[in-house]
């Protein structure tokens, strides 16, 4: 097997990633395609991570994509997390990552019913709900928010504790149907900052010119054969243990994708063997010197289970306890710092290690560019860092 160096997975990242200035990507649907999917539980990453990875890029031109174009559609799957898909890979998301997080919450909120004396068929009560939620939205083309489906439907909207601090709501609906495919968020009603979609059918929203034949989901081995595909182009080479993280899935789910896909397994430079697409396997040429201002959850600092070779030590301190990546600052493929915004919205970088004058150099500018691009507009977070906090409290000093 053939060495994939550390300095090689970090040319490949600067390239694919669309982040060394040379690979930068057109639009927002090619950056996102670059990391195969964007994070979305915090509706601001989308933006600032296409930010990164765009020239001249407007948050119309990314809400052009999401609303209008619908070139890039939000869907949840993998490990429960909600993603921006670009289109034609939905139906490889429904038939696998999604169907397999929508089967086990539904036998979560069929007991978390039960428990709470709500009904002694807590399966049939949330399919039943399902369906009341699903109608009512199909009647109205441009879509319901929570808050109209609250209204309309007073007895699926119904709040009991599940547990200490997790409260039961409608949402919990809306979200299932969303993860099988029925509802999608559609339009924002709010700031880009933040979710307080439209809820749409799926059908409504893709209409006659939907990702797939008849909209329909791939079988579970074809979709997580798509999923791992992609991610190979991307991400590769990865570990076994870095798929089975990343897709949420087993570890007999992975394999049979690699093997469908004529993996090639590689040797990595920190131990273990790396997986690599078989046409891609010559060596990536190190673009020029680069740097780029992440945001929280970024798909790129997010992407790999095992992280060493480009986060170094600094892991504590760029992730909370849940394992959730605040903003990072990177240099040539490694994680050097992070931002924080001040109270008038200027971005101020702090970093973790001594980097060459150039590369602080680069990391200015990227700040003096976000800063721009923000306009004074402030992105909060609900996943500070440790390194955040800390940053944050000296530009505030």
């Amino acid at each position: 097997m053939r060495l994939v160096t550390d300095d090689e997975r970090r040319a490949r990242l600067g390239r694919r990633h669309a982040l060394a200035a040379p690979d930068r990507a057109a639009d927002a649907e090619a950056a996102t395609r670059a990391v195969t999917v964007l994070h979305s539980t915090e509706p601001a990453t989308v933006y600032l991570s296409c930010h990164a990875r765009v020239d001249d890029l407007a948050v119309a031109d990314v809400d052009h994509a999401l609303y209008d174009d619908r070139t890039l559609v939000k869907q949840l799957a993998m490990r429960r997390t909600l993603f921006v898909f670009p289109r034609d890979l939905l139906p490889a998301a429904w038939g696998s990552a999604s169907a397999r997080v929508a089967a086990a919450e539904l036998k979560r909120m069929a007991k978390d019913v039960e428990k709470a004396g709500i009904a002694t068929d807590g399966e049939r009560w949330v399919l039943e709900a399902r369906t009341a939620v699903g109608d009512a939205i199909a009647r109205r083309p441009d879509g319901l928010t929570a808050v109209e489906v609250r209204e309309l439907l007073p007895e699926v909207a119904v709040k009991f504790d599940v547990t200490a601090g997790s409260v039961w709501n409608h949402g919990r609906i809306l979200t299932h149907l969303g993860l099988t495919a029925e509802i999608v968020r559609g339009t924002n009603t709010q700031h880009w900052r933040l979710s307080r979609p439209r809820w749409t059918t799926m059908a409504d929203w893709l209409g006659p010119d939907g990702p797939a034949a008849d909209d329909q989901p791939l079988d579970a081995a074809a979709g997580y054969r798509e999923l791992v595909g992609r991610w190979l182009r991307s991400f590769g080479p990865g570990t076994e243990d870095d798929l089975v993280w990343w897709l949420g899935a087993t570890k007999a789910a992975v394999r049979g994708a690699l093997a469908d896909l004529d993996a090639v397994a590689v040797d990595l430079e920190g131990g273990g063997t790396g997986w690599l697409l078989p046409d891609d396997l010559d060596e990536v040429t190190p673009p020029p010197s680069w740097a780029a201002l992440l945001p929280v959850l970024d798909p790129t600092v997010m992407g790999w289970r095992d992280r060493a070779w480009y986060l170094g030590d600094h892991g504590p301190a760029l992730f909370d306890r849940n394992g959730n990546a605040g903003t990072t600052v990177w240099v040539d493929g490694r994680v050097v710092g992070t931002w924080v915004q001040d109270d008038a919205g200027v971005v101020h970088t702090r970093l973790l290690e001594p980097v060459p004058d150039a590369a602080a150099r680069a990391v200015d500018a990227e700040a003096r560019r976000l800063t721009e691009w923000l306009d004074g507009v402030r992105v909060g977070t609900v996943y500070p860092s440790p390194a955040m906090k800390a940053a944050r409290t000296e530009v505030t000093a």
